[in-house]
């Protein structure tokens, strides 16, 4: 069952974000989504979970369009992973990942045994099981996005959208946040995620989408779409991108006057 997108123009009140977006996500797809600041990658993500109405076209799953489900069907359908999470209350981090199953319970229900299963599962899945009893507020950033991850997990989802899940994370953290990304995705969970960095779509993404002043300018293998062309006109620099020795894959590099 796919994510379809389809000439979706979003924005917020008055304003026009953006418009033209047209798309699709696949099971066990990752989609990696890169654009300058103010591009509106966090916008569209908004339109797409529901937070925003779309200003013309439409987002649909499996067919169906999206704008007539309640909050509840989308959240049990669609999981969100945000750029950062303050917390202020020291909930451990089994508590933390248990809140994702709020969209499976009734209203006032507790979550049961069965629920705290797929919780743990989750953080076995993440591989951070041991942080279980933790306090999420006291663990390091890496391992709190892994949290976060595992929290969208518990509430079985079909689809990930992660609006820059390595920002503000260490080079080490970056590439294991990254390469869990890609289990998830083995699994047949449809990823979604937004960067700064064009590295991380040869790391983890089968397609790549380039948003520029709203607009979608490019979508396809990172191969085909990550370019010192196409980066040119992101990123307003010139970027060298040099196939890795040894590996089936690039890197990218500005070129500095």
């Amino acid at each position: 069952m796919s994510l379809a997108v389809e000439d979706l123009a979003f924005g917020y009140g008055s304003r026009v974000v953006g418009s033209g977006i047209s798309l699709a996500l696949e099971p066990g797809e990752v989609l990696c989504l890169l654009g300058p600041n103010g591009g509106g990658k966090t916008t569209l993500f908004k339109t797409l979970l529901g937070l925003l109405p779309a200003k013309a076209g439409r987002v649909t799953f499996a067919g169906a369009d999206l704008a007539g489900w309640s909050r509840a069907e989308r959240a049990r359908t669609i999981a969100y992973v945000p750029q950062a999470h303050a917390a202020f209350f020291p909930f451990t981090v089994r508590e933390i990942v248990l809140m994702g199953r709020a969209s499976r319970l009734k209203p006032f229900a507790s979550p049961g045994r069965r629920d705290r299963e797929i919780a743990d599962s989750a953080l076995a899945t993440l591989g951070i099981g041991h942080l279980g009893e933790r306090i999420y507020t006291e663990i390091s950033g890496g391992e709190r996005q892994l949290v976060l991850i595992a929290r969208a997990l518990a509430g079985e989802p079909r689809l990930l959208v992660m609006d820059e899940p390595t920002a503000s994370l260490d080079f080490g953290n970056q590439a294991r946040v990254l390469e869990r990304v890609r289990r998830l995705s083995e699994a047949g969970i449809g990823v979604i995620l937004s960067t700064h960095d064009p590295d991380h779509a040869f790391l983890c993404a089968d397609r790549v989408a380039l948003l520029h002043g709203g607009r979608l300018v490019a979508l396809g293998s990172p191969d085909a779409t990550v370019t010192r062309e196409n980066l040119r006109l992101l990123y307003g620099i010139e970027v060298a991108v040099v196939p890795l020795p040894g590996h089936a894959r690039s890197v990218c590099a500005p070129v500095l006057a």
